[in-house]
């Protein structure tokens, strides 16, 4: 059937969703996220279902995350009740894929950013293409990486670096990566070359899921990211903010021109985001994660208050300027007592 952007069938044991809204590069609305949750709900419980299989109908995406758009509207409305809502709605949907009992693949063809990374990466089989292109986005637009990415950025896979400096990395920047980095640093599981996908789906589509991995994984391509491993521990594996900026600009022994980009993109993120997402990222490191879904979904109520949320979406997915103006407008003037404040406590 063909529901709310969305379609979803059952054959030989396995249960499809199709994310069909191909005009928005697969963005999550609500409706869209309450009709996953319901088809993943029946057939948690249904005998005759043994897999679950997350595809697009899209050609340039899987999912290119959720759309804030809507919850701008209400933030800037004061009703925060509706962005609560909102955001609860996404992530009991993540955690729903997080702890569940079957088999679950999703095929990541494509843009695969945010709500999309929630709805996959918490998954049994994350399977990629060299058409891949996966990123938490979240501090270009005012916002926070969340849909569990508290959880799983800090518990990445690296060779040299620490598991925590790549995800930090991933966080604050939004940089993108490919299939071969995916899969370096444990977001991704499997390989599929894009021209054989179809052929996949179709053998999983069969009831047969695990002759599907067999007949159609190829060896990972090279990882790019994997080469900057230890350079990204020097800088992102412990400190500030600030301290890491400021490794960028003094450490001799990274690479000058990774260094001068990465600097570049810091500096034209939103600075409070930067601040808050180390911060969450710090303190998913030692969460649960049930606690790193509570936690977000607190500092992102939050963070949808402040001045930056409602400029980085104008800027990047409303006006589509791409000229954010931020508030406080560098990472030296971010009050670390107001970032405190997005969490609740200041503990």
């Amino acid at each position: 059937m063909n529901e709310s952007n969305i379609r979803t069938r059952v054959a030989n044991g396995v249960g499809e969703v199709q994310l069909d809204r191909a005009g928005a590069l697969n963005a999550l609305d609500r409706p869209m996220i309450r009709a996953v949750h319901a088809a993943l709900l029946e057939w948690r419980d249904d005998p005759a279902v043994t897999a679950v299989l997350v595809t697009s109908t899209s050609d340039r995406a899987f999912c290119a995350g959720g759309d804030v758009k809507p919850v701008r509207e209400a933030a800037l409305a004061g009703d925060f009740d509706a962005v609560r809502e909102a955001f609860a709605d996404e992530y009991r949907l993540d955690e729903l894929v997080a702890g569940y009992p079957k088999p679950y693949l999703a095929v990541l063809d494509g843009v695969t950013m945010g709500g999309g990374l929630g709805i996959s990466v918490h998954g049994a089989v994350r399977v990629t293409t060299e058409r891949t292109t996966m990123a938490m986005p979240e501090t270009a637009i005012g916002f926070v990486p969340d849909v569990g990415s508290s959880h799983f950025l800090p518990r990445l896979r690296g060779t040299t670096a620490r598991c925590d400096a790549v995800g930090m990395y991933l966080g604050l920047t939004g940089s993108r990566i490919d299939a071969g980095d995916a899969l370096a640093v444990g977001l991704a599981t499997h390989y599929v070359p894009s021209a054989r996908i179809g052929e996949f789906a179709d053998r999983v589509r069969s009831g047969h899921w695990r002759d599907a991995l067999d007949e159609f994984v190829e060896p990972a391509p090279e990882s790019t990211l994997a080469q900057r491993f230890t350079d990204i521990e020097k800088v992102f594996g412990d400190g500030t903010v600030l301290e890491m900026v400021a490794r960028l600009d003094r450490l001799d022994d990274i690479d000058p021109e990774w260094a001068e980009r990465t600097r570049t993109t810091l500096r034209s993120l939103s600075p409070t985001s930067v601040w808050a997402t180390a911060e969450l990222l710090r303190r998913g490191a030692e969460s649960t994660i049930e606690e790193c879904f509570a936690r977000e979904l607190d500092v992102a109520v939050r963070v949808a208050a402040t001045p930056d949320f409602a400029e980085g979406v104008r800027a990047v997915l409303v006006d589509k300027t791409r000229d954010p103006q931020w508030s406080p407008a560098t990472l030296d003037e971010v009050d670390p007592e107001m970032i405190s404040g997005l969490f609740g406590d200041g503990s």
